[in-house]
């Protein structure tokens, strides 16, 4: 449950057709997402070990796999480079609702503070080394736990209310009912590229997941759970903005 899910996945549904897009985005995540994540969380659980390595201990002597774990550290980097930055701007909005300075929380005037942003993410960072140097059940499982959960409720809440406005039914119309008509190639583009970057599958992510795996978890029923999860998350998402955007008269796109 991230940002892809949280803002990336309403944001996509309303620039692509509403209930098109979602039908799309199902038939994805069935069809690709799933089964690479299964064998995401299959080599990383046979390797036990980071991305760097991982292709070194698979592979069969006289390959050159290898070379494909120095790419994986710099596509982490990169992810990280973008996450890290994304994750000030939302403790900066947190700072700022807990302080009640409602008035500013223009995001122009954000960005446009370097000094602002650059002691933002170094908080983030400091927290992030702080938070998985306890390892990965020790620390950022034991957080996520509880966070997600309670994310999870406030969702389902806000979900409700914005079901409560007066137009609302106009955007979960929207957002239910498939307009095939809407449906072109960069739907389904769009489609595919939001279930794979909704599991995070093709950028380690499930893969360094999967090294953690003990050899007695059954890797297709997490991988389902992952991704159902995932689905609700985004679908409930999607129902606390879309009803709200059409009961506002704002761009749902």
């Amino acid at each position: 449950i991230r940002d892809s899910n949280v803002w990336k996945f309403p944001w996509m549904c309303g620039q692509n057709g509403g209930g098109s897009f979602m039908l799309l985005y199902i038939l994805c995540l069935l069809v690709l997402g799933l089964p690479v994540m299964v064998m995401e969380f299959a080599v990383g659980r046979a390797a036990q070990a980071s991305p760097v390595t991982m292709y070194q201990r698979l592979e069969k002597p006289g390959h050159k796999w290898g070379v494909f774990g120095v790419v994986s550290l710099i596509g982490n980097i990169a992810i990280m480079a973008f996450y890290t930055v994304v994750t000030g701007w939302i403790l900066y909005y947190f700072v700022k609702f807990l302080t009640g300075q409602h008035a500013d929380f223009g995001f122009a005037q954000m960005i446009a503070d370097p000094g602002l942003n650059v002691t933002y993410l170094l908080v983030v960072l400091i927290a992030a080394f702080v938070l998985l140097s306890f390892n990965l059940q020790g620390g950022l499982e034991r957080v996520t736990k509880y966070m997600m959960s309670a994310l999870l409720v406030l969702m389902l809440v806000l979900a409700v209310h914005s079901l409560t406005f007066a137009g609302a039914a106009e955007g979960l119309r929207f957002y239910l009912v498939p307009d095939f008509s809407a449906i072109d190639g960069g739907v389904i583009v769009a489609a595919m590229n939001q279930a794979f970057f909704s599991l995070s599958v093709a950028g380690n992510g499930s893969v360094i997941y999967g090294s953690y795996l003990s050899k007695s978890e059954c890797i297709p029923s997490s991988a389902r759970n992952v991704a159902l999860f995932d689905t609700i998350a985004a679908v409930v998402a999607a129902l606390v903005i879309i009803p709200a955007c059409f009961a506002y008269g704002t761009d749902v796109g």
